[in-house]
């Protein structure tokens, strides 16, 4: 009856069938935009999703990372496939949408005891990883090691910490990390819940035991990281001092059920639909628009936009809540954003404008490694020896005008990138030259082309 809507949802079941892929012989669902592999924040969640459509895949996306944990119980935060070889990463731990889809698909494929056996065990396990390397401090509560440990990429309450940590053993000599995270400290709590309720499938006794356990890090959870006075959770920085952002991962504890009722009405009611915080024209920023560290910023930026996934995690969150009626305010803000953008299903829109905020895949893989990029001692030995050349050379007074020039090689050879980044500040570099010195150009380009290529494809290969 809405040929709008038909035409939307017949380009969305396209995009996603060209998202099947093969990894090994496996078929699973990539997220697409650039995204080739499953990570463990989003794919589960997303092949669960998809279930009704490939329940192959959808089983694959869970089934690969429970098949690739390690002997110590940790799941691997990313699966890559290359040249048909699979390889688990296990560089962060990549947030926890797991559990829950997990459990779905044990109706969805027919109630298969072997696989919730196995769902059992992995959950178990992976606990007590949790609690053997990530409860630092004897409260009960869970830490972050790194940026990439809850996909918040670019986040500013991250301050200087690694982007990511593969060791067990917590970072040091950093300002904020290791991190008492709201997140990590609900990542338990979504297993021990889901390991309650499948042994109340199984008719197991240990379901009380479980149901003790999760009962037990929400308390935690809720003496260390509520705040009261604001309605809201707060992370602590590694000396337990508050990380006052106000963020938007209250409602991410709503998903994994990790708070209270009432905890989760004054968020809901006090942040999540205040115009000024998360209720903005397009809602959902991952930062309340009135605070000091949101960032409005279009490249992957867990500072300001609003993201896909957290539409994607909104769905259950407020339905374990009784708010049925947001959910579907926020579909259809959601369908009219992705309209008016001509059909593009794109990772972060302006809370503002609605606007679609377009990076092409080429350039979004050097924006989300720009920040190690720029520090490599191969791009500033390369970047020394081209300026060198320009400073001896009798073009320069003729030949380049510039505020700040800066030449970077990427897949795309993109010669000219405007590129905002934020992290304890904001540094603004125009990358912007003019050439009339046919010599000048490739001397200084290629310098400073293979400076950078020593570390952007391993960069692009640890995210």
């Amino acid at each position: 009856e809405d040929p709008d809507l038909q035409r939307l949802f017949d380009i969305a079941c396209r995009k996603c069938r060209r998202n099947l892929t093969r990894f090994g012989d496996a078929t699973v669902l990539v997220e697409g935009g650039g995204y080739e592999k499953i990570w463990l924040e989003t794919q589960p969640m997303g092949g669960e999703m998809y279930a009704l459509r490939s329940l192959e895949a959808a089983l694959n996306n869970c089934l690969l990372f429970m098949r690739y944990q390690r002997e110590d119980g940790r799941i691997p935060g990313s699966i890559q496939c290359t040249d048909g070889r699979i390889e688990p990463q296990f560089n962060k731990y990549q947030g926890f949408c797991f559990p829950f889809p997990a459990l779905n698909l044990y109706y969805l494929i027919g109630r298969d005891r072997d696989y919730l056996e196995q769902l059992r065990e992995t959950l178990t396990r992976f606990d007590a990883c949790l609690w053997k390397t990530r409860h630092l401090s004897g409260d009960g509560l869970l830490s972050s090691f790194c940026v990439y440990d809850t996909g918040e990429d670019n986040a500013l309450r991250y301050g200087d910490a690694p982007c990511w940590w593969e060791e067990d053993l917590p970072p040091e000599g950093y300002q904020v990390v290791p991190m008492r995270s709201m997140d990590v400290t609900s990542w338990s709590f979504a297993a021990r819940d889901t390991l309650a309720a499948i042994c109340q499938i199984l008719g197991d006794p240990a379901e009380q035991a479980w149901r003790k356990k999760a009962a037990e890090t929400a308390a935690a959870l809720r003496k260390g990281l509520w705040d009261e006075g604001r309605g809201a959770l707060f992370d602590r920085d590694k000396n337990g001092n508050t990380v006052p952002v106000l963020c938007h991962n209250t409602l991410r504890c709503m998903y994994w059920g990790s708070i209270s009722q009432g905890m989760a009405d004054q968020f809901v009611k006090r942040h999540l639909l205040n115009p000024s915080e998360f209720w903005t024209p397009f809602p959902l920023p991952s930062v309340a628009a009135d605070d000091p560290a949101f960032r409005n910023a279009p490249e992957n930026n867990w500072s300001g936009q609003p993201e896909g996934l957290t539409y994607q995690r909104a769905i259950l969150a407020l339905e374990r809540y009784g708010y049925d009626r947001i959910v579907t305010a926020l579909g259809r803000r959601l369908i009219d954003a992705v309209y008016r953008n001509g059909c593009r299903f794109t990772q972060q829109y302006d809370p503002f404008t609605g606007k679609a905020s377009l990076v092409y895949s080429s350039l979004k893989s050097f924006i989300y490694n720009s920040k190690a990029l720029l520090t490599s001692p191969w791009l500033l030995i390369s970047l020394f020896f081209a300026s060198s050349y320009v400073i001896s050379s009798s073009f320069l007074s003729n030949s380049i005008s510039f505020s700040l020039i800066l030449i970077i090689g990427c897949d795309s050879f993109v010669p000219f990138i405007l590129f905002k980044f934020s992290n304890s500040f904001d540094i603004s570099l125009l990358v912007c030259s003019t050439f009339s010195s046919a010599n000048l150009f490739p001397t200084f380009f290629i310098s400073a082309f293979f400076g950078s290529i020593f570390i952007y494809p391993f960069q692009i290969y640890n995210n």
